[in-house]
C-alpha cells in the first residue's frame, strides 16, 4: 500500500505529460488524487505493511500528516480543474499588464502537482533520516515550476528566492545527517542505520553532542522549509504569486511536511534524554516565528501575503507546542490539522476572490 501511495501520483504525473486529451487528462488527475485518498483514509482501519527494509513505514505521526495532505490535494485537485477550465476559456485578467495567467501547459502544471503529492507522500512514509532528506528536497524541486506558473516577473523572483533559500536549509539538514551519522558511529557494536525505529532504540549510546549538533541542524535547515522565522523570508512571496491552488498544498501541506521532519529528530533527542534541549529551541524559535509574523501581518494589504504570514505565525505556534511538553505536543498537532484545513479553505476563498473581483473590474 505504501509503495502504491507514492508510485501512483509519480506514475500519474508521468502520464500527465504523454496525455494528449485534456479531458482524459483531467479523469486521470482527479481519479489518482480520489485513490490516493481513499488509500489514506483505508490505512487508518488496514495498517500498511513496512517496505525496503523499514525505509517506509506509517507510524502514527505519518499517518495523521499523510491524510492531511491526501485531503487536501483531493480538495486542490477539483479546485484546480476549475482554475484551468478559467484559463482555458480566456478568463485572463492581468496583475499590470495584459495577460494574466500565462499558458503554461496544463501536463506540466498537473504533472508537477502529482509529482509534488508523490514526493510529499515520500516524505511522511519515510523512516530513514537520509531519504526523508531526498524527499524534502524532491518536494522543492517539484514544487518551484508551480510557483512560476503566471510567467510574472514577481513570480520569477519568487521561485528563484524558493529554491535559493531552501537549498541552502536543505545544504544544512545534511549537514544534520552527517552529525547524526557521527552520533551513531559512536556505538562500537555493529552498524546502525540512520531508521528512526533503530535510533530511538539506541538513543541513549549515542554521543550527547554530536546529536545536539544534529538537532540544530536539522531544525535550521527544514526550519527554513517549515517557514519559522527568521527563516521564513520565502514563504510570503512564493505563497502570494502562486496559483491559489498552490498555495493551499505550499501552506497546508508542505509546511507540515518540513514540521515533521524536525519531530523525528525530536523524537530521537527525547529518547536519548534530551529532551529539553530540544524542546528550550522549539520554544524559542517559535516565540520568535509569532512576533515577527504579528509585527509584519499588520502592515499587510495583499490579503495573500496576509495569509502567508499567518502561516509563519501557526507553524511558531506548533513549534511553541512542541516546545512545552506533551500535553502541547497534543495541542500543536491539532492546530496542525485546523490550520491546514482552514488555510485552504481560505486561499481558495482569496483565489476566487481574485478571478471574479478583477473580472466585475474589468467588465465594468
Amino acid at each position: 500500500m505504501i509503495t502504491l501511495l507514492i508510485l501512483g501520483p509519480l506514475l500519474g504525473g508521468l502520464a500527465s505529460f504523454l496525455i494528449r486529451s485534456e479531458l482524459m487528462r483531467r479523469v486521470m488527475f482527479l481519479s489518482v488524487a480520489a485513490i490516493h485518498l481513499a488509500l489514506s483514509v483505508a490505512s487508518w482501519f488496514f495498517s500498511p505493511s513496512p517496505a525496503l527494509n523499514g525505509w517506509l513505514a506509517v507510524d502514527d505521526l505519518g499517518l495523521l500528516f499523510l491524510t492531511i495532505t491526501s485531503v487536501l490535494f483531493f480538495a486542490a485537485a477539483i479546485y484546480g480543474v476549475g482554475f484551468l477550465s478559467r484559463e482555458k476559456h480566456g478568463d485572463r485578467l492581468d496583475y499590470e499588464e495584459g495577460t494574466i495567467f500565462s499558458n503554461a501547459p496544463e501536463a506540466v502544471f498537473m504533472g508537477c502537482l502529482l509529482f509534488f503529492l508523490a514526493s510529499m507522500t515520500l516524505v511522511v512514509t519515510s523512516q530513514h533520516f537520509g531519504l526523508i532528506w531526498v524527499a524534502i528536497e524532491a518536494t522543492t524541486l517539484s514544487s518551484a515550476p508551480l510557483i512560476y506558473f503566471h510567467r510574472h516577473h514577481r513570480s520569477l523572483e519568487a521561485a528563484w528566492k524558493y529554491l535559493l533559500i531552501c537549498s541552502v536549509g536543505i545544504a544544512l539538514a545534511l549537514l544534520g545527517n552527517f552529525f547524526l551519522a557521527g552520533a551513531v558511529s559512536e556505538i562500537k557494536a555493529g552498524a546502525h542505520p540512520l531508521v528512526l525505529k533503530d535510533l530511538i532504540k539506541n538513543a541513549s549510546l549515542f554521543n550527547p553532542l554530536w546529536l545536539k549538533a544534529a538537532f540544530i541542524f536539522f531544525l535550521v535547515g527544514y526550519g527554513t522549509k517549515m517557514g519559522l522565522a527568521p527563516l521564513h523570508t520565502w514563504l510570503p512571496d512564493a505563497h502570494s504569486e502562486s496559483p491559489s491552488v498552490v498555495s493551499t498544498l505550499l501552506s497546508g501541506a508542505l509546511l507540515n511536511c518540513a514540521f515533521l521532519g524536525i519531530l523525528r529528530i525530536h523524537q530521537v533527542c527525547l529518547a536519548a534524554g534530551l529532551g529539553g534541549f530540544s524542546s528550550s529551541h522549539f520554544v524559542v524559535f517559535g516565540l520568535i516565528s509569532m512576533g515577527v509574523a504579528a509585527v509584519f501581518i499588520l502592515g499587510q494589504n495583499d490579503f495573500k501575503r496576509l495569509l502567508a504570514y499567518s502561516s509563519v505565525e501557526h507553524m511558531g505556534i506548533l513549534a511553541l507546542g512542541t516546545g512545552l511538553g506533551q500535553a502541547g505536543m497534543f495541542g500543536s498537532l491539532l492546530h496542525a490539522v485546523n490550520h491546514s484545513l482552514a488555510k485552504a479553505m481560505l486561499f481558495f476563498v482569496a483565489g476566487n476572490i481574485f478571478i471574479f473581483g478583477k473580472l466585475n473590474i474589468s467588465n465594468g
